[in-house]
């Protein structure tokens, strides 16, 4: 089970979600789908993002356990398992990406998007740059989600980007980083006694709450701003039905800072549905236009 939670269950279902929504862009764009292509890109994007919870917990500092009351040996098996897995994640996905190769998917973007994305992995957890332990953590996670696997899905059905992409992962994205932010909030504590260094626990939560708010706010903006590229807004409003929740997400973390008793369960709840739902909505939309 340990192991099991370490993979962060929900990034992996995230990852699932955005790429998911890459295809249904391609989809709606009247692009052929590919049913190979799409299996062995979801599975990749799995493997991928596994790897890149696994191996921030490999090298995460001694001093920070990796479960409660653990003994040295425990920790050193548990870290040989994630090791194990991460590599073997990661050796699995280099026969999909020859596959997809073999079968003339793997386009010169599509192949600059996987690059990106494994460079993301290794920045993330792996030393010396540890992005996870500078603060940087959740922006690394908000690109990979919000930017890179929806792309990543477009590419590997229609080959090339399209505008209508941008339009779609840049509010996702931010999005995507109003959500970690707010589940930071119930282990800040806990974050600040075992040092991890946080996006929250770097600039505080007096910085990190508006920062918050403009990100959220800034993303239904966004979304708004797409009908000015010539993007029709029948296909933007499903967006906009998560932003109930947003402002209850903004109202939630105002109370926190006022003093107010925190409601952490409700709070993370709504974070994980303003972010799941939003990508939700769009999939449907995109895949029955």
């Amino acid at each position: 089970m340990t192991l099991l939670r370490l993979t962060r269950p929900l990034y992996l279902a995230f990852a699932a979600l955005t790429y998911v929504l890459g295809v249904s862009l391609a989809n709606y764009l009247a692009i052929p789908f590919v049913p190979i292509a799409f299996w062995m890109g979801l599975v990749g994007v799995i493997l991928t993002q596994a790897a890149f919870s696994l191996l921030a917990e490999v090298f995460r500092p001694n001093s920070d356990p990796l479960q409660p009351e653990e003994t040295f040996a425990q920790r050193k098996s548990l870290r040989d398992s994630m090791l194990s897995l991460s590599l073997g994640a990661l050796a699995v996905l280099a026969v999909i990406c020859f596959a997809l190769y073999s079968q003339g998917r793997l386009s010169p973007q599509a192949f600059l998007f996987l690059g990106l994305s494994l460079l993301l992995v290794l920045l993330y957890g792996v030393p010396p740059m540890r992005l996870v332990s500078r603060g940087f953590g959740e922006t690394a996670l908000a690109i990979q989600l919000g930017f890179v696997f929806p792309s990543l899905g477009f590419l590997l059905q229609a080959g090339e980007l399209h505008r209508l992409l941008g339009l779609v992962t840049f509010p996702l994205t931010a999005l995507g980083l109003a959500c970690l932010i707010a589940l930071s909030f119930p282990s800040y504590a806990q974050d600040r006694k075992y040092g991890r260094r946080t996006l929250l626990v770097s600039i505080g939560w007096e910085r990190a709450i508006p920062l918050h708010n403009i990100l959220s706010l800034a993303a239904y903006f966004l979304f708004l701003a797409a009908v000015f590229f010539n993007f029709s807004f029948s296909l933007i409003w499903p967006a906009l039905l998560t932003l109930p929740f947003a402002l209850l997400q903004i109202y939630l973390l105002r109370n926190i800072a006022q003093g107010g008793k925190p409601t952490w369960t409700p709070l993370t709840i709504n974070a994980i549905a303003i972010y799941g739902l939003t990508v939700y909505f769009l999939i449907w939309t995109f895949w029955l236009r």
